[in-house]
């Protein structure tokens, strides 16, 4: 198999892992498929301040990635770090694909993901694919043909390894690849011609979906059954069961292809997730799904999976007091609408966050890493006065000192935004 794209002629409709307003709540982990590896037992690292080493962050850095040689296409990519020189075990995290333009389609910028994987002392590579955001290139669609334009697309994902392998900092022997949506289904084409360091696939509820394209469950199912004839690399797959993207036939067919010549895949049903486990990797809530079977499957593979850095989540204001959080009335500033505004943010999934301003502007969001921001943000460019929050997840924290300190400059990326509403 080489990595390669052919553009022929045929509509085609994709599909990436978006979130959207929450409505149920997260299952725990079913699966009966796993045995043995949701059985074994990874020790953690005991929470001492001795034990783990200070990092300040995530010591997040945008670069270009050569395609080819002469560089004259390449990709922009994220990448997390763990402080000190490494080397680093290495994870890829492929984006999955708005509907729509790529070209619109912004930067990847898998936060809850990659904090949890620097935690434990990876370097998190997100290269956007060619033709999205940035990056240069053309978005090719291969028409009709799925398993075409997995290779195309990991094309992309073989040059980020490459590139990325012999840079001082990364420990090539320790790689893992993994994606959601429209990037699991380029982390499975990847498979038949990974890199000798890479040891284990994670496959997010992957998939391309082209409603125009007939029979495309089908071409869909062929796909991965190929890519699984030639795969020698361990992979997890993980699929929920209120995905808004993925039947659950469809879902057990892929598996069967891929699994069907002997490559090495377990699968994990996590059950439903919110209103919609497509948006399972993108949203920080999910990280407490899905990492105890990635746990565990990382550790059977070689690969580290205790905490080795202290890496902090989002802070959440203290309660304020100022009044009960289900008290519409008592929010200061907002008209009728906003209090409309007020009581459908009653009816969101933490994580969630309602700010408000002076002039009576505001906003909600909820879910993906920091639904606080997100509302900042989208409430003060509606506003000339200063945007604060008023509740975050089941308290109020007007009031409270710390309402007003949650960074505005954030906003949700591509592989998992926030729902939100706004004062228009």
């Amino acid at each position: 198999m080489v990595f390669s794209k052919v553009l022929t002629k045929c509509a085609v409709t994709c599909v990436t892992a978006m979130c959207a307003v929450a409505l149920a709540h997260a299952d725990p982990l079913a699966d009966t498929q796993l045995g043995p590896l949701t059985r074994a037992h990874v020790p953690r690292i005991a929470l001492d301040d001795d034990v783990y080493q200070t990092t300040t962050g995530l010591n997040e850095q945008i670069i270009r990635v050569p395609v080819d040689a002469a560089g004259t296409v390449t990709l922009e990519t994220t990448i997390y770090k763990p402080d000190g020189a490494g080397p680093f075990p290495m994870i890829v995290f492929n984006h999955g694909k708005i509907p729509g333009d790529p070209r619109t389609q912004e930067r990847s910028d898998p936060l809850p993901f990659a904090r949890e994987f620097v935690r434990r002392g990876y370097v998190v590579v997100a290269p956007n694919r060619q033709g999205f955001g940035h990056s240069g290139g053309t978005y090719q669609q291969d028409g009709c043909d799925v398993e075409r334009n997995g290779i195309g697309q990991a094309g992309d994902v073989a040059a980020t390894i490459d590139f990325m392998s012999k840079q001082p900092y990364v420990d090539a022997t320790h790689i893992v690849v993994a994606g959601t949506s429209h990037g699991g289904l380029a982390t499975m084409a990847y498979g038949p011609e990974a890199a000798p360091g890479v040891r284990a696939l994670i496959n997010f509820s992957g998939g391309l979906r082209q409603d125009a394209c007939a029979d495309w469950q089908g071409n869909l199912t062929r796909a991965f059954g190929a890519y699984g004839e030639k795969t020698k690399v361990p992979s997890l797959w993980l699929y929920g069961d209120n995905d808004s993207v993925w039947t659950a036939p469809l879902v057990a067919g892929m598996y069967a292809a891929y699994s069907a010549h002997g490559a090495s895949a377990k699968m994990v049903d996590f059950g439903n997730y919110k209103n919609d486990a497509h948006r399972l990797v993108g949203d920080r809530d999910g990280v407490q799904i899905w990492w105890p079977a990635v746990e565990a499957f990382l550790a059977r593979a070689g690969m580290p999976t205790g905490v080795q850095y202290r890496v902090s989540d989002p802070s959440l204001p203290k309660a304020s007091g100022f009044a009960a959080v289900d008290a519409v009335d008592s929010v200061p500033f907002v008209d009728e609408a906003g209090r409309n505004g007020y009581r459908n943010f009653l009816h969101q999934y933490p994580s969630r966050a309602f700010a408000v301003s002076d002039t009576g502007a505001w906003s909600w969001a909820e879910g993906g890493d920091d639904p606080m921001s997100v509302a900042i943000a989208n409430c003060q460019k509606q506003s000339s006065a200063r945007c604060r929050l008023y509740a975050v997840d089941n308290s109020v924290v007007w009031g409270s000192g710390s309402s007003q300190t949650a960074d505005s400059s954030s906003a949700g990326s591509a592989d998992g935004r926030p729902a939100i509403a706004s004062r228009n």
